[in-house]
């Protein structure tokens, strides 16, 4: 297997410290296999990614020596292809259109909290199959009901989740602009990124 990592900023603000951190190690496992680091900027947040945050990425990756063997590639040059993942997806019965507003959904996790449940989707629109007039659509993964997801971690070794506690989340928003979850695992599966190096708390993403 060829090592390939990835460092993948979103541009919504400055480099920080943090994000340094990630590069470098990324940058450093990559090298220390023999393989390859891709840099990837995430900017399909629209209203909060600036040039100004990208050419800051850019000029401190550059004087940090942090040189990728490929990239900088952006997500806005891959929107048809998260949409044609997402009409597959829609297909083969894995994901769905749900015409739910902001207050039904706000209405259905009160009272989820009021008998002491965790707030979640609770999956209404999974089986609806006529288009609601007026309402533009966001798309939800079907998550499975039962079983569980398995995570392979260099560091923690297995981790499992339970499908039951998972929620049917959004791939896609109304407006067509896919979610970050979405689309880090679709760019990540075309890249064949191999290893994603971040901090703990975003192993359950």
């Amino acid at each position: 297997m060829t090592v390939k990592t990835r460092f993948a900023p979103s541009p919504t603000g400055f480099l920080h410290i943090g994000g340094v951190r990630t590069a470098l190690f990324a940058w450093l496992y990559a090298k220390r296999h023999g393989g390859t680091f891709v840099l990837r900027i995430e900017d399909t947040d629209r209203e909060r990614s600036t040039e100004e945050a990208i050419q800051v990425i850019l000029d401190g990756m550059e004087w940090l020596k942090l040189r990728p063997d490929d990239g900088p590639l952006y997500q806005t040059d891959r929107f048809e292809r998260y949409r044609d993942v997402v009409e597959h997806l829609i297909d083969q019965g894995h994901a769905y259109r749900c015409y739910c507003s902001k207050e039904e959904l706000d209405e259905m996790r009160a009272a989820q909290r009021a008998r002491g449940e965790k707030p979640r989707y609770d999956g209404r629109c999974r089986d609806r199959r006529e288009p609601v007039p007026g309402v533009d659509p966001v798309i939800r993964f079907r998550n499975p009901d039962e079983g569980t997801v398995v995570v392979e971690d260099d560091v923690h070794g297995s981790v499992e989740f339970h499908n039951e506690e998972l929620d049917d989340v959004v791939l896609m928003r109304s407006d067509g602009i896919p979610t970050y979850n979405f689309s880090v695992v679709v760019d990540d599966m075309d890249m064949e990124i191999t290893h994603v190096i971040r901090g703990d708390d975003h192993l359950n993403n």
